[in-house]
């Protein structure tokens, strides 16, 4: 899937977004290892600390699936934000190598930038931390 594909995708995904707090939709698409692709969206919730990014949305729909390794990740904002610190390393956890993940931010009019996982986490949390 190419990158302007996987940006659609995520722009759709945003359009069901739920943040009638922040006002700030986020839409996001991951391709997994398998070439299948998941969507998520962010949501919102009068807790605060129970809102959910759409990047985590989307992992945890491909790990509900079976899929543990990330390709490439798309995520659309109004401004072509990049993911908070939570859903970097959410996303670290899944990368087979974080220098060769993609992370494409883009913007409503579909003007991106491309980064590696490793470029915006540098020293991302691994499992083998814990050894």
């Amino acid at each position: 899937m190419n990158a302007e594909d996987l940006i659609r995708r995520a722009l759709e995904a945003g359009r069901y977004a739920h943040a009638p707090y922040s006002d700030y939709q986020v839409g996001a698409a991951v391709l997994g290892s398998d070439g299948r692709v998941w969507i998520g969206c962010n949501i919102e919730n009068a807790s605060f600390g129970l809102t959910i990014c759409a990047e985590r949305v989307a992992v945890f729909k491909m790990v509900a699936d079976g899929i543990l390794s990330i390709d490439t990740v798309a995520v659309v904002t109004k401004d072509g934000g990049t993911p908070c610190g939570a859903c970097l390393q959410v996303l670290n956890e899944f990368a087979p190598d974080p220098s060769s993940v993609k992370i494409i931010v883009a913007d409503h009019t579909l003007k991106h930038r491309v980064f590696t996982l490793n470029q915006l986490l540098p020293y991302g949390f691994k499992s083998g931390s814990l050894d």
